[in-house]
């Protein structure tokens, strides 16, 4: 009998759930917008309960549509968009609002901790930068300035601990997401008391749940759920995975030599080492899906999120023709304007920065006579310029990096792809035959820990297919070189307004 498992990432726009059998084949796949709500400028929130009554639905959607019964779903896992907060309350039900990881309350807290010395001092522990998103500053933010709701909260949950918990009844915290919250010692991969004293929040070691494991099983689909899912009661649930490391599966990376890039709300480049690799300029390690890994991650909100955006604001004057997307109208937009043709620079800062952290969107060198093409084509590079920014610090310098795997939305496009390459000066590899690269990732955490696979390795070998490589075009590899130099001098140049601007704002002016 075949087996088939169901994966399900909570990402940062959408609730998606995919059915893979075993051979990686995609069978269905259902997705629901993510509702997020903006008290504030900001500020950036969830329901968590409209969350999970999304998910249930996917979850039965995906069932229905795959019309495989739910007796012959092996196992079941969940990823999830990193940092933020879901917050589970001691009475039982959520204790407030979930945190989105692009809201930008808590941004105080980093810029303190840095300023103070306290996250040098923790550094050889963290392993990673501190950033406004993460459980860590948005915890002492709460105890600061909500402590009713900060004291109510039994459990610290990321996105996709929270979703298996509803599933399965039992709390655990997955180490892959908590190792990249500032809660953690990623280096003695354990919790330290010591460490959340110094950062001001030591009773948050009681709301931690366990540590477990992506590929541990982690209890059955209660009662309950199964009746709002539609799943079996007792349907095995593995510990899933931070949605990077699920990505990161899905494109097959096991072993040090890789590298990927993924082009969502956030841009994510990473890649894996035995090592922590302290002496790299990287941002953010933390303990990778396979046991004995880190992953080195080099991330920003910086990536195709932005041209939703803009799409919204021009949509009004791109018409496409029936059938087509506005994706792939933009996409011939950007192709019939040559990159030498657009002196317009786009900094891809609408949801946060790489750069500062009041950095904001910039649009430069408009005149009367741009269309929609010049803006467009801004966007598409400016996306590329920051992912490069990225990987230029993720891999050793000087050393030819190896084809990028890339996935999320610039993957979709032919047009954004090729310019990818040509940025990058590298071959790009796409995984071949899934949209759901997160919810595979979980299919095969699900399939290694119901023992289908002894390990990732073994599950990639067989669920992973990867396409022929985009490779970059000479012609225009040296006119990206100087755009990008071009782009970097603009950035630099706008950093002393955005710190001008900080200090405006933190002495109470506008």
């Amino acid at each position: 009998m075949a087996h088939y498992f169901l994966g399900v990432d909570n990402g940062g726009t959408a609730v998606k759930v995919a059915i893979f059998d075993g051979h990686g084949r995609e069978l269905a796949v259902a997705s629901r917008k993510t509702q997020v709500l903006i008290p504030r400028p900001d500020w950036q929130e969830r329901d968590m309960e409209i969350l999970w009554t999304q998910n249930c639905a996917c979850i039965r959607d995906v069932l229905r549509d795959s019309g495989i019964a739910p007796a012959r779903i092996a196992g079941v896992a969940v990823c999830g968009h990193g940092k933020g907060l879901y917050p589970w309350g001691r009475h039982g039900g959520p204790a407030g609002h979930a945190i989105a990881s692009t809201d930008l309350r808590a941004r105080a807290y980093p810029r303190r901790w840095r300023d103070s010395g306290l996250h040098a001092a923790l550094y050889p522990q963290l392993c990673q930068e501190l950033l406004p998103g993460q459980q860590a500053a948005l915890l002492a933010w709460m105890k600061e300035h909500q402590p009713e709701v900060y004291d109510n909260i039994q459990w610290v949950f990321s996105a996709k601990d929270y979703i298996r918990f509803r599933l399965t009844g039992q709390a655990g915290s997955e180490e892959t997401d908590l190792s990249g919250s500032g809660l953690m010692d990623v280096r003695g991969g354990r919790v330290d008391p010591a460490m959340l004293r110094a950062l001001g929040i030591g009773e948050v070691l009681e709301k931690l749940p366990p540590l477990c494991r992506s590929s541990d099983l982690c209890g059955g689909v209660t009662a309950q759920a199964a009746r709002l899912t539609g799943l079996l009661e007792g349907t095995p649930v593995a510990g899933g995975m931070f949605d990077i490391d699920a990505c990161a599966i899905a494109m097959d990376i096991t072993a040090p030599d890789r590298i990927c890039t993924i082009t969502g709300t956030w841009s994510i480049n990473e890649t894996i080492s035995r090592e922590p690799c302290l002496e790299r300029p990287v941002a953010m390690r933390s303990l990778y899906a396979i046991p004995g890994y880190y992953l080195l991650e080099e991330c920003s909100p910086t990536s195709a999120g932005n041209l939703e955006w803009v799409l919204q604001r021009l949509s009004g004057g791109l018409e496409p023709a029936p059938g087509q997307s506005l994706y792939s109208l933009a996409g011939e937009q950007v192709d019939s304007l040559p990159p030498q043709d657009c002196p317009v620079y786009f900094l891809p800062f609408l949801y946060g920065s790489n750069s500062h952290d009041f950095a904001r969107g910039t649009f430069a060198g408009l005149t009367s006579a741009h269309t929609s093409a010049h803006l467009l084509r801004a966007v598409f590079e400016g996306v590329a310029f920051s992912h490069r920014v990225h990987i230029q610090r993720l891999w050793p310098e000087g050393a030819a990096h190896p084809p990028v795997r890339m996935a999320g939305g610039a993957a979709n496009s032919p047009v954004w792809t090729q310019i990818f390459a040509d940025v990058l000066n590298a071959p790009i590899e796409r995984v071949q035959g899934v949209q759901e690269l997160g919810a595979l990732g979980c299919a095969m955490a699900a399939a290694v820990a119901v023992g289908f696979f002894p390990d990732y390795t073994a599950a990639a070998r067989e669920m992973v297919r990867m396409d022929g490589a985009v490779q970059p075009d000479p012609s225009r590899v040296p006119v990206y070189q100087r755009k990008f130099e071009n782009y970097q001098e603009l950035e630099r140049a706008l950093l002393p307004v955005w710190e001008r601007l900080s200090q405006q704002m933190a002495d109470g002016g506008s």
